[in-house]
């Protein structure tokens, strides 16, 4: 499938082709479904933690007799019932992390790149480059393609990633910039509009 390459300036200027093997799969949404899981899940860091009775600071003596006072027994200060105390059943460290076979992975993918080209919400990009970093300059790209203030996401060519095109968009806000072989389905999933620099293609046809 040949879709439009346009230049910076947001003019079109010739055509690439896109496999269809990638670009055109059947979108499994369930697929897609467990990919965006796995990743928000192995996002989490599962530090969270409260401390038990048996961890809170305090003394273990008997505050007071068993009977005689008109009270209820007490055997510490360190009890759940007590302010301060430890806490029951309350979180502990834990692996959030699920595994996914890479073939569902790559499947996601392709469902979600297929997804975003049949709602026409991918656009090539030529190849271009700064000499310095320059977020002006690559904001004007964006108000060129008429894509200012949505959620972008682009793909580099995997050589490309700390060169001055991703120094001049990384903090421009609602804009993300990744290589080849970081893309994710969740990243894909999340964006207005996937912009591909031209470079990227045949790197996507191929690792897809």
């Amino acid at each position: 499938m040949q879709v439009p390459v346009y230049s910076i300036e947001g003019k079109e200027v010739g055509k690439v082709e896109l496999a269809t093997t990638v670009f055109e799969e059947k979108i499994n949404e369930h697929a897609v479904y467990l990919a965006v899981k796995q990743y928000l899940a192995n996002q989490r860091q599962g530090t969270h933690k409260t401390k038990t009775r048996g961890e809170v600071a305090g003394s273990t003596k008997k505050p007071w007799k068993q009977k005689g006072t008109g009270g209820a027994r007490a055997g510490h200060k360190r009890s759940p019932l007590w302010r301060h105390g430890g806490i029951v059943f309350g979180p502990q460290p834990r692996d959030y992390s699920q595994k996914l076979n890479d073939k569902v992975k790559k499947l996601a993918r392709r469902s979600a790149l297929s997804a975003k080209l049949k709602d026409n919400d991918i656009l090539v990009l030529q190849n271009f480059t700064f000499n310095a970093p320059k977020t002006k300059s690559f904001y004007q790209i964006l108000k060129n393609l008429g894509i200012q203030g949505q959620k972008v996401l682009f793909v580099m060519n995997n050589n490309d990633s700390k060169d001055n095109v991703y120094l001049s968009g990384r903090n421009i806000p609602n804009v993300e910039l990744n290589r080849v072989w970081d893309l994710n389905t969740y990243q894909i999933v999340k964006c207005d509009k996937l912009v591909i620099i031209e470079s990227a293609v045949e790197q996507i046809n191929q690792k897809f």
